[in-house]
């Protein structure tokens, strides 16, 4: 018997449904996925397989097949993994059918079964665009660098990030300067610090924080497109 849940599959800036069949039958033991996957996708069985062995699940030595469906359009990225590995544990009755009957998955599985959420970058990008449009409200309304750093930093979730642009802005009330203590936010992509340092250098640092937001703002869109 055939189980099944759904993904999707990126088109362009389309999102179009692809239905992730998985059947278990005798056989020579095999892992086959079919239904023009590219080369992400169809290492999937190998990441699928090590994150069930991490969770103690043992395959069966079986055929294993999992039908991309429609099977004439292109499937790419790691975000299958998550889908098959539904699939698959509903047709090994590990997990109610029904339940992955009714779901839209999306996700990269870790060796040791973890799951790698594909909308992180999104929220990230989000929380920069915000981070920039603070950055150059206050500084335009005349708020010294440091003291913008503090209100802005605060809309950053990311620990890691968070934390770098906190020691950045206490950097500059002990007297560092921008251009040099920014080169330490690797947090941040290095064409945005180039950017900025490029700004601080001509004067107008205001002028680059609005041109960030705005360019991480049309990312977020495009970004947010694609996984709707």
């Amino acid at each position: 018997m055939v189980a099944r849940t759904y993904t999707v599959a990126f088109e362009g800036v389309e999102a179009r449904i692809v239905e992730v069949q998985c059947a278990v039958a005798a056989g020579l033991p095999a892992f086959a996925i079919v239904g023009l996957p590219d080369k992400a996708v169809s290492e999937a069985r190998d990441r699928v397989r090590a994150a069930l062995t991490a969770m103690s699940i043992a395959l069966p030595s079986k055929r294993i097949t999992v039908n991309l469906s429609p099977a004439d359009l292109p499937k790419e990225g790691s975000h299958f993994d998550l889908p098959i590995a539904l699939a698959l544990l509903a047709a090994i009755d590990i997990v109610p059918r029904e339940e992955v009957e009714n779901t839209v998955a999306l996700g990269e599985l870790s060796l040791d079964g973890r799951l790698v959420p594909v909308i992180a970058n999104l929220m990230i990008t989000v929380e920069m665009a915000r981070f920039f449009s603070v950055m150059a409200a206050m500084t335009r309304s005349g708020v010294p660098l440091a003291e913008a750093l503090a209100g802005a930093t605060g809309v950053i979730s990311d620990s890691n990030l968070r934390g770098q642009l906190d020691k950045l802005r206490r950097g500059l009330v002990e007297g560092g300067t921008f251009r040099t203590l920014i080169e330490e936010v690797d947090a941040m992509p290095l064409a945005t610090r180039r950017l900025l340092i490029a700004g601080e250098r001509g004067g107008d640092l205001e002028s680059v924080f609005d041109a960030l937001s705005g360019d991480m703002s049309t990312e977020v869109e495009r970004k947010a497109t694609r996984l709707l």
